[in-house]
């Protein structure tokens, strides 16, 4: 189908005209007069699609957005966009969006008001909560909200009563949180994308960035011109990416472990190996020693098909090119084994000395515009926000910061009677991942961890099509008793079911029609202007958590240390009030003020390094990348590049975090002899506390007010003579030495996590020590199913003689579900399903796909679902390039695409894209969509033939190593 065609056949005006079309609008020349007397605003805001955080220039006339610029000034996209990026007005503008609320009845969309829709969902809400209690409702959360969104929407869960409540992160980067957190303290990026620009040496490994984050790629290409920096890329399939590879590898999938230890295999046979930086910032090396041995090239040519003389090559060229950097995405990270992967890639970086310095780090680009914000806000079901957890002090914690009744809090959640007969707090346990929701619907009652079965489910701002088993969440969505759609655009959750009735989507505004703040992958904040007032019946994602708060009855408790205007909720109050909250990860210091600040003064801001030369932010690295220590009042600059001890801590410096304690069987975890520029300690030192403070003879440099607030925090009464002094009398008590005997227990616990004052931090950091302890990195995670990172066949493979040597986990319950493994890997279908099937993004879609097909001018571009075979697989199965063939998983799911013959993939592997939906198992859904809703482009899912498997940590979804079948339709 040509352009014009196709164009024709959506229902587009031609040529240029077609996105002027679209919106209702029309083309007139301009004139002298118009031009002169037409005032433009500028307004600044930051690009919804990937994770670069490119900025956006948008100028607006009478309140309407009549056209965009990429922001020259930005460091991170210098004046670039991608086709996805410069088409972001259409998303606000776009004729195709969800007008007004809707609900489902006798099977026909009708239009209903706001104030229906609350009542109704509420209604019906409130009933499975006093039938079937508060875990009965999921509330699935969206990486597409402003962190200040996230940050309430965690809070609305909290207090609705459940910890049923996740977003996207589970099925893109869990298993790297999960991996990299554990082995050095945060999981998260370390560097930047500018920071790329001093890498000496650039290893991608399971990511398509030249697709998947287009403007990303001027930075990997500038350290590649600038630097002759090599260029390596490992993948199943020979992306665009690898086009401009200097070493493609070509691997199996699923075989990322083997590939990393035999890359070790080479440095340590050869010594390449920082034995300096290992013996003082690592532990349980010689563990990974043990099992590296065991890779030798013969075996790992065996399980991945690249010869060793390749991998001896490409070790080699990373131990002469040092500092370089790795970097992965979601084809290391959706695997059964995920968790591995993503150590094997840290324990790769730690081997070499890679870590903590310019141009080395690990640098993990995230997917969404803020799937790192949503996931640092804690819009997850395993913690609160800040990366807290779910234990009772964590809880306190949050309670203290809200203001809020403990004991009412805990009032708001369901017990569950376990097996032992005791009952157990559902508050404190993990909820149902959303990578498992529906078998939260469609599991026995008796085999799932809580009171009863998911019954209502909330989509808000997510796309199901990104989730494999498509055709067990059908059956899910149909069973359920209410389904709620939350999204500027339907989602195939619109469609995906035959439900005739009990289904409502409601239409929330972009982010585009407010204000707040993102954290970019390099996780720098920068804040969003908006742009224009909410069009159509569209409102704010806060607005609507408002609506539902006021319904439930506990908005006034939930906003009453924000302001209110109405039903919308300051965006800047609820910035403060996460500020004064989330002191583990430091989203302490970047007040809305000063993030307002930074855009302001963009263009001050260096290219490379980040930082500010002069101007009113003079030192701030730009976004105030987390951890931010401190109050705002302390104008930490930032922390630019993550365990860098080349600089002090107060100027953006950091050792390894030591979160997991002092020794191990009794050897010591904490740095040997090296510390951060300027600390007086100069050897490894745990977390601090007050008590360690007060050892140090440093607690006498805490204010009285800083001093009170951790009294407070502890729980501490003062003596009652001393009582009617106030706080200041206490303080100034403390500080003579005449404490009670009982002051340092109780106060002596408060530590720099929970002290509310950050008193605890800012005297550590003015001492030149980092809050959260120096102590090596841990290449052996005792806590993990596997502590030594492990290859594990995947469930579906073909490689049946690689399962007696390499099998998967056995059958386990976690996260309130059981879960199969070894049930599954036990039978063989790769005789049936001989081809491996993995999955990927597009430059011109993203995510589910709904908003960017809804999009005339990203549409044009990628008209038709397909799948990539390799010419010799299309020849023996008599397919023909462009032709239609039926794909079939292992599970009954069946999909009817294009075929792409092409060799970017090896033989006996396919590859499809994940964007697309409106089609199922050969059906075209177009006519279920609400009238002028429905995307420009429809195809089938890849998810519908995709099959079952979970990371075994975090239940990340397996998407890149399972078996097909390929047949000519």
């Amino acid at each position: 189908m040509d352009r014009r065609t196709f164009l024709r056949g959506s229902g587009l005006a031609i040529g240029g005209l077609a996105a002027v079309a679209a919106t209702g609008g029309t083309v007139t020349r301009a004139n002298a007069a118009t031009a002169a007397t037409g005032k433009v605003d500028i307004k600044k805001s930051v690009c919804t699609h990937c994770s670069v955080g490119c900025t956006v220039m948008a100028e607006v006339s009478d309140g309407v957005w009549i056209g965009q610029e990429p922001g020259w000034d930005s460091p991170f996209n210098l004046g670039a966009h991608c086709a996805k990026g410069a088409s972001v007005r259409e998303h606000t503008h776009g004729e195709r969006r969800l007008k007004y609320p809707m609900k489902k009845q006798n099977g026909e969309w009708v239009r209903i008001s706001w104030e229906q829709a609350i009542d109704e969902i509420g209604d019906k809400m409130l009933d499975i909560r006093e039938t079937s209690g508060p875990d009965s409702v999921y509330w699935l959360g969206s990486a597409k909200h402003s962190n200040e969104q996230a940050y309430l929407f965690r809070k609305f869960a909290a207090y609705w009563g459940t910890n049923n409540v996740d977003h996207q992160a589970r099925i893109c980067h869990s298993t790297t949180v999960a991996g990299v957190a554990n082995t050095w303290g945060y999981g998260a990026m370390t560097n930047s994308y500018n920071d790329i620009h001093k890498s000496r040496a650039i290893f991608i490994i399971g990511g398509n960035p030249a697709e998947a984050h287009p403007v990303s790629l001027q930075h990997v290409l500038r350290a590649k011109e600038q630097n002759n920096a090599p260029l390596i890329v490992c993948d199943p399939r020979f992306t665009r990416t690898a086009a401009h590879a200097d070493e493609y590898v070509r691997f199996r999938p699923g075989s990322d472990v083997a590939l990393v230890w035999g890359l070790l295999w080479h440095i340590f046979e050869n010594g390449w190996e920082d034995r300096e930086f290992i013996r003082t910032r690592v532990w349980g090396m010689d563990e990974i020693r043990s099992e590296v041995a065991n890779w030798t090239p013969d075996e790992v040519e065996r399980v991945t098909g690249v010869p060793g003389s390749q991998l001896e090559r490409v070790a080699r060229t990373l131990a002469n090119n040092r500092p370089g950097t790795v970097i992965w995405c979601m084809g290391g990270t959706q695997h059964t084994n995920g968790n591995n992967n993503t150590r094997a890639y840290c324990i790769l970086q730690l081997a070499l000395g890679n870590m903590g310095q310019a141009g080395g780090g690990t640098n993990i680009f995230r997917g969404h515009d803020n799937v790192q914000g949503a996931t640092d806000l804690g819009v997850l079901a395993d913690t609160l926000p800040g990366y807290y957890g779910l234990s009772a002090g964590s809880w306190a914690h949050w309670a203290r910061v809200w203001e809020e009744d403990l004991d009412w809090l805990k009032g708001r959640f369901d017990t569950l009677k376990g097996k032992d007969g005791k009952d157990k707090a559902m508050m404190n346990l993990t909820g149902i991942p959303v990578s498992r929701w529906f078998d939260g619907v469609l599991e026995a009652k008796e085999n799932i961890e809580q009171p009863d079965n998911t019954r209502a489910m909330v989509f808000w701002g997510h796309a199901p099509n990104s989730q494999t088993r498509l055709p067990e969440m059908k059956t899910a969505m149909e069973k359920l008793d209410l389904l709620v759609v939350v999204d500027p655009y339907p989602t195939v959750s619109a469609v995906l079911h035959d439900r005739t009735d009990g289904v409502y989507l409601l239409p929330a505004a972009t982010q585009f029609e407010t204000s707040g703040s993102v954290t970019a992958s390099n996780r720098s904040l920068q804040w969003r202007q908006k742009i224009v007032d909410p069009i159509f019946e569209s409102l704010p994602d806060h607005v609507i958590m408002h609506k539902f708060a006021t319904k439930f009855g506990f908005a006034d408790r939930m906003f009453r240390n924000i302001e209110v205007n109405g039903e919308e909720p300051l965006i800047e109050d609820l910035t403060r009030e996460f500020n004064r909250g989330m002191w583990t990860i430091g989203y302490t210091g970047q007040s809305p003020e000063r993030m307002k600040l930074h855009m302001e003064n963009q263009h001050t801001f260096d290219r490379t390094s980040l930082r500010a030369v002069g101007g009113p932010c003079d030192g701030d690295f730009y976004g105030m990348p987390w951890p931010c220590w401190g109050t705002p009042e302390m104008n930490h600059p930032g922390t630019a590049n993550l365990y860098d001890m080349s600089l002090p801590v107060k100027d953006g410096g950091l050792t390894f975090r030591a979160r997991f304690g002092v020794e191990r069987n009794g050897e010591n975890l904490l740095a040997d002899g090296v510390y951060s520029v300027g600390s007086e300690i100069q050897d490894g030192y745990p977390e601090f506390t007050m008590q360690m403070l007060i050892d140090l003879g440093w607690d006498g440099d805490l204010t009285d007010d800083e001093r009170a607030t951790i009294e407070r925090v502890a729980g501490y009464e003062a003596p009652a003579e001393s009582s009617d002094q106030g706080d200041q009398a206490v303080g100034e008590t403390s500080q003579q030495g005449e404490r009670p005997s009982d002051y340092a227990g109780q106060v002596g616990s408060v530590n720099w996590k929970t002290d509310i004052s950050g008193g605890i931090q800012r005297v550590a950091i003015d001492h030149g020590c980092a809050p959260f302890g120096n102590a090596k990195a841990r290449a052996v995670v005792w806590t993990f199913p596997d502590p030594v990172p492990i290859h594990r066949e995947p469930l579906y493979t073909n490689r049946r003689d690689l399962v007696e040597d390499y099998p998967t986990y056995e059958d386990k319950h976690f996260w309130r579900v059981p879960t199969m493994y070894a049930s599954i890997q036990k039978n063989d279908f790769s005789k049936e399903f001989p081809i491996i099937l993995t999955s990927g993004r597009l430059v011109e879609y993203e995510g589910g796909g709904d908003e960017t097909r809804s999009n005339p001018w990203l549409a044009e571009l990628q008209q038709d679902m397909f799948i990539e075979i390799n010419p010799r697989d299309a020849n023996n199965l008599g397919v023909r390039d462009g032709s239609d063939v039926w794909v079939e998983g292992p599970e009954g799911g069946k999909i009817k695409v294009m075929a792409m013959v092409t060799p970017r993939v090896g033989e006996g592997v396919a590859f499809m894209p994940f964007h697309f939906g409106g089609h199922y198992q050969g059906e075209d859904l177009r006519s279920k969509y609400p009238d002028g809703a429905d995307p420009i482009v429809l195809g089938e899912s890849t998810n519908t033939a995709q099959t079952y498997g979970y990371d075994s940590v975090t239940q990340m979804q397996e998407t890149k190593a399972t078996l097909c079948k390929i047949m000519p339709a």
